[in-house]
């Protein structure tokens, strides 16, 4: 049996979890590959870390150049993270001739189509399985699983932090800030969280997914990406009140005018599987035609639920790694010579539902203002909810579902709503998925 040689760039939770996991299950992960697939060098600047870590199983070197060169190594693990040294390691272990595994979103969503191409033209494969919700094998599904289906749209719960944030907003009446604290007490949100609560992390991911399930070139930079920064806990409770629940969703959607890539906060029925999806797991679910609606959930991150992913690929590799190139499964799912150049629309195209709250006076006439300035716009109310104001106030809340429109129509009725006397604040705006 032929051995798969491997050489893993970084050995933080994920690389450590890959090695523990691959050594466990090595007879059984042969059987399955028909190789035995082995970890023969380690990258990693903490070398008396990793050395801890592996023992006397395999190198351990300092310079990730030394894996990506050694001619020895037939895979090369990237593990690293960020757009800079890992982008160079890629590129050059592909220019070596070496397939890549790599869990890193951020760089295939932002370098996906130059890498992609250079494996290409190399012959090489480029596998990402642990790029997109962890150990949920959503990549392999878009690509192989659902080839048969005109994909129409995929909505997913993709970064465990924010939603174990909204978890414990709703659950507790907590507001953001506490949360997050508590969330990084407990190890679930990083010390510094942006990525994760400005929703970058999930807009990295379902770039990558937008790209498998309609055709199309990874397109980042053209993704509208809102985060749960300035969600209050109010919101959450009215939208409990009403029916729903609120959650940040990544959404990939085929339309007439084009692709609809967005992450933000969305209402979703609490009827809905995924509206109650909790915690720190993620979900994802994808609307076909042939096959209709399925759901993927499972841990997205943590150190043996990635490695899951990160090994699956690289049994993938080892029994494809003889192939012709022509005829293994395309990077994108599409055929390179294949891929559309369908735009990704701007927020303003979009069509959807919303949740409208607005501070108002206390005073007769002022839900006709607001009604009429909706109708103008040609915006239909579908469900409202008006809070009584506490004993000696003069202000009270006015809570609105709309009908779907578009985003533009929406942002102008706002506006005009804002200008009236009797509108005391901002209104608040949540879109609105009914994921049916």
């Amino acid at each position: 049996m032929k051995s798969i040689k491997v050489g893993l760039l970084g050995i933080g939770t994920v690389g450590a979890g890959t090695f523990n996991v691959l050594k466990r299950n090595q007879e059984e992960i042969s059987r399955r590959a028909g190789h035995e697939i082995e970890i023969v060098m380690v990258a990693d600047l903490d070398v008396a870390r990793a050395k801890e870590l592996v023992g006397d199983q395999c190198a351990v070197v300092n310079d990730g150049n030394l894996v990506v060169a050694n001619p020895e190594i037939d895979i090369v693990v990237e593990l690293i993270g960020g757009y800079g040294i890992a982008k160079d390691l890629v590129l050059k272990a592909i220019a070596n001739g070496k397939h890549v595994v790599t869990a890193n979103k951020a760089l295939l969503a932002i370098h996906g189509d130059e890498i992609f191409k250079a494996a290409q033209d190399k012959g090489v494969m480029v596998a990402y399985e642990a790029a997109v919700a962890g150990g949920i094998p959503i990549i392999k599904a878009l690509r192989e699983g659902l080839t048969a289906n005109r994909i129409e749209w995929i909505a997913g719960i993709i970064n465990g932090t924010t939603n174990f944030i909204l978890s414990e907003m709703r659950d507790k009446g907590l507001d953001f800030d506490t949360v997050l604290k508590e969330a990084q007490r407990l190890g679930y949100a990083e010390a510094d969280p942006t990525f994760d609560i400005e929703g970058v992390d999930a807009a990295h991911k379902a770039t990558l997914m937008a790209a498998i399930a309609f055709g199309i070139p990874v397109q980042f930079d053209k993704a509208h990406v809102e985060g749960i920064t300035k969600l209050e806990a109010v919101d959450i409770r009215y939208a409990e009140q009403l029916g729903y629940r609120i959650k940040l969703l990544g959404i990939a959607k085929r339309t007439p005018q084009g692709i609809e890539l967005r992450v933000h906060p969305t209402l979703i029925p609490s009827k809905r599987l995924i509206a109650n999806v909790e915690g720190a797991m993620n979900a994802v679910l994808v609307q076909g035609d042939a096959v209709g609606a399925t759901l993927y959930y499972g841990k997205g991150a943590g150190a043996e639920p990635t490695a899951s992913a990160v090994i699956a690929d690289l049994v993938d590799i080892a029994r494809l790694a003889d192939a012709d190139p022509a005829h293994r499964v395309p990077h994108l799912a599409f055929q390179p010579n294949s891929m559309a150049d369908t735009p990704i629309l701007p927020i303003s195209e979009v069509t959807t539902s919303y949740y409208l709250r607005m501070p108002v006076a206390d005073e007769v006439g002022v839900l006709a203002k607001v009604t009429s300035i909706l109708a103008e716009s040609t915006i239909s109310i579908d469900a409202m909810l008006q809070k009584e104001p506490a004993l000696g106030e003069t202000q009270t809340d006015i809570i609105m579902l709309t009908h779907q429109t578009q985003e533009k129509n929406v942002e102008a009725a706002i506006k005009k709503i804002e200008a009236l006397s009797t509108v005391l604040g901002k209104v608040t705006k949540i879109r609105l998925e009914h994921l049916s």
